[in-house]
């Protein structure tokens, strides 16, 4: 059986987390994704340098402010974190160490983080790469600019949080964690 890890995708409302997963899990991009109402659960298998295969348990949640405090509770047992802004939306980006904070606040203190900087492609960008870059240097955590649109980038950022995770916690024996009753799958897109 292969090693399951649990990773969040946090960041502001509309800044794309449903389209990143869809795209990473379907291999498709819907622009009228509804609004994540609490959060779904999807799952992809995926192949590691080394030629080692790990489970990802991807939980998407919701942006809101008002869901804040529910989303508290899916931190725990969390092995990994995508946190998206949106290079579009200069207030997602000025919210990204709002999240940091959360993250260490809520999340096991050997989460592993990747920063991401979704909608490259737009031709709206307000946000540059050399700030994300500053930013993701400041928390000393992986970056990638992505597009869900244009398939920018996802596979990479994906796999990063997952050598990063399989590395990380290999060494400290918790590969096979246990993941909680609560964490039962909506979404199975193994792939």
């Amino acid at each position: 059986m292969n090693p399951t890890y649990k990773v969040i995708v946090l960041g502001d409302s509309n800044v794309g987390k449903t389209c990143v997963i869809h795209r990473f899990c379907q291999q498709v991009y819907n622009m009228f994704n509804t609004a994540t109402i609490l959060m779904d659960i999807y799952s992809k298998t995926i192949n590691l340098s080394g030629g080692i295969e790990i489970s990802l348990q991807i939980w998407d949640t919701v942006g809101q402010e008002r869901f804040r405090s529910i989303t508290t509770s899916y931190y725990r047992g969390a092995m990994g974190i995508l946190l998206i802004y949106d290079v579009t939306n200069m207030q997602s980006f000025r919210r990204v160490p709002d999240w940091f904070e959360c993250v260490r606040e809520n999340a096991p203190s050997n989460v592993m983080v990747v920063l991401l900087g979704n909608k490259c492609d737009s031709s709206n960008r307000v946000i540059e790469s050399d700030m994300g870059e500053k930013m993701a240097e400041n928390f000393q955590v992986p970056f990638f600019e992505v597009s869900s649109k244009m398939d920018i980038n996802i596979n990479e950022a994906f796999l990063t949080l997952g050598e990063q995770m399989h590395k990380h916690f290999r060494k400290t024996g918790q590969e096979n964690i246990t993941l909680s009753e609560e964490t039962t799958e909506n979404n199975n897109c193994q792939c």
